[in-house]
């Protein structure tokens, strides 16, 4: 047998193969993008290589992120246990010193589903009168209720009733992690950044708010898929589950403005107002005190935990009234909105649906009254979608586990009585600061990528805007400012043999095999 060759013997006129140059139907593999997620990936093998066989095996990228979502799921579950057979039931402030706090057990009898009561239709004995969640919230708990057993002692049926909505909430979690991973055809292994981002692990069965994302990616995924009716219902779903996705009505006005595209927003907002009020109508009119009580808790609800207003008025020492931060929250989220138009008509490219979705939905966030530590599933999907950049996600990750840390040191500080075992306020104003600055930080990540879309990794792989659906390589109809002035600027674009070169301009845009710069 001879010996193979070495680097010295090999002759140098010998031919290397070329590398294939890639298209814009190859799927991008984040390990071949993106430095973090290759040295990361040395734990299961390292990069995928140039000679992978993608989706030939049953192993596709979309089941491999199920099955990861399932495995880091159960691990959440598992944080929680410390508080399964003691903290939630014994000690004040056993719960808060595992870090393994969730509304679910309490409010099984604290919202009167251990009672029988249904909600918004009877009246609870306790100060809160009627349930605070939306319809559709409201919906998830009483069927995990149904499927509690009513045998027991109380103790047993909260430990049921937690397990019960857990289940539910993984098929939430798996259906958000398989919507994001199709949503960009090209790049289904951003899938990953969802399942293993240690903040949406935490937090998952807090409470119920996976709910209400699940339906929001569901959503989005229709969106990209060019089905703006069905985008509409699944939006006006999660809005009757939670306030928040309606924002994202405001963004796609804009982008369908400057793209022209009034039917399909048209079609969309027909759909989102259909679904809620087929779902609110009939206990609005049939409860209707009941009804209102999630929308009269949200206006009269105090300065509460992680807010701005509450490191502001701690800091400074003196109260907030209630009506004050609405104002104050409803203002800036104005002058913000009003700040988007001008960044979406001027920006050089049309901005992707998912970056502006993440601006508007973290604007929310960081102009709320209240920031509990399960609002970060409310970012993570979209995060994904509008930088799918491994660095940038697990800096503002780190940001995010921080503040949950951080929460529950400090309500153990403040429940553990002269001991005062664990977090004092000055280092859960850093919590919260971690948290405001991660949340900024990935904010501005995200406008310079729109500003630059050179230095948007999607666009960079050939794409315009996957999640976009009928905004996908639309041309532009209205165009303003800097987005009319700066045709003479080249930017980056992906031709016809994969490779990069200088554009008509900034703002043009790809229909098919012709672009048109307004």
């Amino acid at each position: 047998m001879s010996a193979m060759p070495s680097a010295d013997t090999t002759p140098s006129d010998v031919r290397q193969p070329e590398p294939i140059p890639p298209t814009r139907t190859d799927p991008v593999a984040p390990t071949r993008e993106d430095r973090v997620a290759a040295t990361g990936s040395e734990l299961i093998g390292g990069p995928l290589g140039r000679r992978a066989l993608l989706g030939a095996y049953w192993w596709t990228p979309v089941r491999i992120i199920a099955l990861v979502m399932i495995g880091m799921f159960a691990l959440g579950m598992v944080q929680k246990f410390p508080c399964y057979d003691g903290g939630w039931f014994f000690g004040a402030s056993a719960q808060y010193t595992h870090a393994c706090y969730s509304d679910i057990p309490h409010l099984y009898q604290g919202r009167g589903f251990a009672a029988g009561l249904v909600p918004y239709f009877d009246r609870l004995p306790d100060d809160m009168e009627y349930l605070e969640y939306p319809v559709l919230t409201g919906i998830f708990m009483q069927v995990a209720a149904w499927l509690t057993p009513g045998s027991g002692s109380l103790q047993d049926q909260q430990q049921l009733y937690w397990f019960a909505n857990a289940g539910m909430l993984m098929v939430c979690a798996v259906v958000i992690a398989v919507c994001v991973a199709r949503t960009h055809r090209r790049r289904p292994w951003d899938g990953l950044l969802v399942a293993l981002a240690p903040a949406f692990i935490l937090t998952s069965t807090i409470n119920w708010d996976l709910f209400a994302v699940a339906l929001l990616a569901a959503a989005t995924l229709m969106w990209a898929r060019g089905r703006p009716f069905a985008f509409g219902v699944l939006l006006g779903l999660a809005t009757a589950a939670k306030f928040y996705p309606f924002l994202l009505l405001g963004p796609l006005f804009l982008l369908c403005w400057r793209a022209g595209k009034w039917r399909a927003f048209g079609t969309a907002l027909w759909g989102a107002a259909g679904a809620w009020l087929i779902v609110n109508l009939p206990v609005m009119v049939l409860a209707p005190e009941g009804w209102a009580k999630f929308y009269s808790f949200s206006q009269e609800r105090g300065v509460d935990f992680g807010s701005i207003w509450l490191l502001i008025s701690q800091r400074g020492d003196f109260q907030i009234d209630p009506q004050e931060a609405n104002n104050y929250g409803v203002a800036l989220m104005v002058i913000i909105c009003l700040a988007m138009i001008p960044l979406v008509l001027a920006a050089p490219r049309r901005p992707r649906f998912a970056q502006l979705a993440f601006l508007i939905v973290a604007a929310f966030i960081l102009t709320n009254k209240v920031y509990s530590p399960q609002y970060v599933l409310w970012l993570v999907p979209l995060a994904v979608l509008a930088r799918p950049r491994w660095r940038d996600f697990l800096v503002w990750q780190a940001c995010e586990v921080a503040y949950f840390l951080g929460i529950w040191m400090y309500l153990a500080y403040t429940t553990s009585g002269d001991a005062h075992k664990g977090l004092p306020p000055d280092g859960y104003h850093l919590a919260i600061a971690a948290h405001l600055l991660g949340t900024l930080y990935l904010c501005a990540m995200v406008v310079r990528d729109i500003l630059l879309p050179e230095r948007d990794v999607v666009r960079r792989g050939g794409d315009d805007d996957p999640s976009g659906g009928v905004l996908d390589g639309a041309p532009d109809v209205f165009v303003v400012g800097l987005g009319r002035r700066s045709e003479g600027r080249t930017v980056p674009s992906m031709d016809a043999a994969g490779g990069w070169g200088p554009s008509a301009g900034p703002g043009s845009v790809r229909s098919g095999p012709e672009k048109r710069s307004l």
